[in-house]
């Protein structure tokens, strides 16, 4: 079994009620003990940014929509007179160091998720793996940092701690590589929002309020490529976690999925890979996040469409994370 085999039998695993093999329990206990040890080790440093910080994370392993989420929040900070600068490692890319990502960056570098929140937000980007120093160049650059999956991440103190959790729960509870969770649920209690991500009714999975929040689209977009009609028959492509959300989105627009090419996430394409998916003959429609990898060696004829996601909250949510932050300084 290749890598990309064994990601979609572990995804499969974790959403599912069936207990997990009894070897993957064991190992979930490890990990537990040695994940408590690790944030126990990072809360005995924390620093303090010079601006105030939300960090917007997880409990659960990818597909909870952190990036559209921060793309949303970026916008309803600047719509109340705020200037937010956004921190993230920048997954995918070769940074070290931080520092402002530029639009005309390749992912390669600076990793998908940088790259699309660099051309997405009216607003400076910082990436690399040194949050701390990421988050005093912040300073400089703005009045309020948004720290793109930063719940595990204890080294900086926050003024709102932001929990995303999908509209399908947190699987079968287990940690990894068990189950789908990254901390026991108990690290809720360190959240000062919980934020439901997707669409349809979800069963509440904590005693405290859970804010709703989803991504909808308007239509496909064409990215690349001579001009041509809107698609009805597409060929779907896509590296993110949770791809079904993609594949549910397109069906929503109704388009007709002839074929589906499904890679690991943050998955690096090459030439090779055009080849496959241009293959056969179809238009091709892919996600924001693998677009910033796709057009830098898309064929020039060759029609290359994209489904962007606008992020909708429930009312009240802005307001709630602004006067958790007010209140924090008072």
């Amino acid at each position: 079994m290749n890598n990309h085999g064994l990601h979609q039998y572990m995804e499969h695993l974790w959403w599912q009620e069936k207990l997990p093999p009894l070897l993957l329990r064991w190992i979930s206990r490890i990990y537990g003990c040695v994940n408590r040890w690790n944030l126990s080790r990072r809360k005995r440093h924390v620093l303090s940014p010079p601006v105030p910080l939300i960090s917007v994370g997880n409990i659960t392993v990818g597909g909870s929509g952190k990036t559209p989420f921060v793309i949303w929040l970026c916008k309803q900070l600047q719509q109340r007179g705020y200037k937010p600068v956004i921190l993230c490692r920048g997954d995918g890319g070769k940074l070290n160091q931080p520092r402002v990502i530029n639009k005309n960056d390749t992912a390669h570098e600076v990793g998908d998720e940088a790259l699309l929140l660099a051309r997405s937000c009216a607003a400076p980007v910082i990436a690399g793996r040194d949050r701390v120093a990421a988050s005093i160049m912040a300073g400089a650059l703005g009045d309020i940092i948004i720290f793109d999956d930063g719940f595990q991440y204890q080294q900086l103190e926050r003024a709102c701690d932001i929990v995303l959790i999908p509209s399908q729960g947190v699987g079968n509870g287990y940690l990894l590589p068990a189950g789908p969770l990254r901390e026991p649920m108990s690290a809720l209690s360190r959240a000062d929002l919980v934020v439901r991500t997707g669409d349809g009714s979800a069963m509440p999975v904590t005693q405290i309020k859970e804010w709703r929040w989803k991504t909808q689209s308007s239509g496909l977009q064409q990215l690349q490529g001579i001009d041509t009609s809107t698609p009805e028959k597409i060929v779907a492509v896509c590296g993110i976690a949770r791809p079904q959300r993609f594949l549910n989105s397109l069906e929503q627009q109704g388009v007709t999925v002839a074929d589906q090419m499904i890679f690991p996430d943050h998955y690096r394409y090459c030439s090779n890979d055009i080849e496959q998916i241009t293959g056969e003959g179809l238009p091709v429609v892919t996600t924001e996040k693998d677009a910033v990898k796709l057009t830098a060696i898309w064929p020039d004829k060759q029609p290359l469409w994209v489904l962007p996601l606008e992020g909708e909250g429930e009312e009240g949510l802005p307001e709630a994370i602004i006067q958790t932050i007010l209140s924090r300084q008072t």
